[in-house]
């Protein structure tokens, strides 16, 4: 039996084959400006890739902000259910999920039946994000892949007061006219994403056991201000940006 999760979000999106409960396949594809062709180009890739066609998949479980627009789901799920099932498939000690992807962050607690017991998001603001983390990386004039290890190689503590967007690009402007190193002002950037993701955290009630997913997870200046933050390790699936869709595409198994 083989099932399709697709995690349909605002910068990319991701689709996972199962078969027989194993992971078969996976794409990551951008999004761009229309979600449902994005939706069917991940689910085309996915399928030849794994040499099957779509009339071979037993269930598609759509999720993400553009799970409405892929018109061939058998049914949507919330990305909170989806991203905590997936968390708790690849690491199943996971007690708190930590999803920051492309315009929210997620703090999801998880029962030990792999259940959502509470969570809580951002609000509107894309501060902390995906979206904020390619903000200042154009605005510091580097790859979004490098920000990570430009963080790392920072030794001040920069503090960047504001999250806004807005308000953090002029600050991270300031800071550049002032001759402060780029690296330092990444490693900066970091520590507030890591700070405010830590206050929703604090604010379920977080346990010990802590994973992350999303594509900020292969930021590895976040993951090391967070663990820092945290003072303890977070588990990081093998590909973060595709539990979403890992955890639909488990759900599929069940609503075939």
């Amino acid at each position: 039996m083989i099932v399709a999760g697709m995690d349909i979000g605002s910068i990319t999106t991701e689709t996972v084959l199962l078969r027989d409960g194993e992971i078969f396949t996976s794409v990551i594809l951008p999004t761009g400006a229309n979600s449902r062709m994005a939706a069917e180009r991940s689910l085309s890739a996915a399928l030849e890739k794994a040499g099957v066609i779509q009339e071979e998949l037993a269930a598609i479980v759509t999720t993400g902000y553009g799970r409405a627009s892929f018109a061939g789901a058998t049914k949507m799920i919330t990305e909170i259910t989806c991203h905590a099932r997936g968390a708790f498939f690849v690491h199943p000690r996971t007690r708190t999920v930590i999803d920051i992807g492309g315009q929210d962050t997620k703090a999801i607690s998880v029962a030990e039946n792999n259940e959502v017991r509470r969570f809580l998001m951002n609000d509107k603001c894309a501060a902390g994000t995906g979206r904020f983390l390619e903000v200042m990386a154009r605005t510091l004039e580097i790859d979004l892949e490098d920000f990570g290890d430009k963080a790392l190689e920072g030794r001040s503590d920069i503090i960047i007061s504001s999250m806004c967007t807005v308000f953090a690009e002029s600050e991270v402007v300031s800071l550049i006219a002032d001759g402060v190193p780029i690296e330092d002002i990444a490693r900066g950037v970091c520590r507030a994403i890591a700070s405010r993701t830590v206050g929703l955290l604090d604010r379920i009630g977080r346990e010990k056991r802590i994973a992350m997913s999303g594509g900020v997870a292969k930021n590895q200046g976040v993951v090391r201000a967070l663990e820092s933050n945290l003072n303890l390790p977070l588990a990081i699936p093998s590909e973060p940006q595709a539990v979403g869709a890992l955890g639909a595409a488990l759900i599929a198994r069940e609503v075939r």
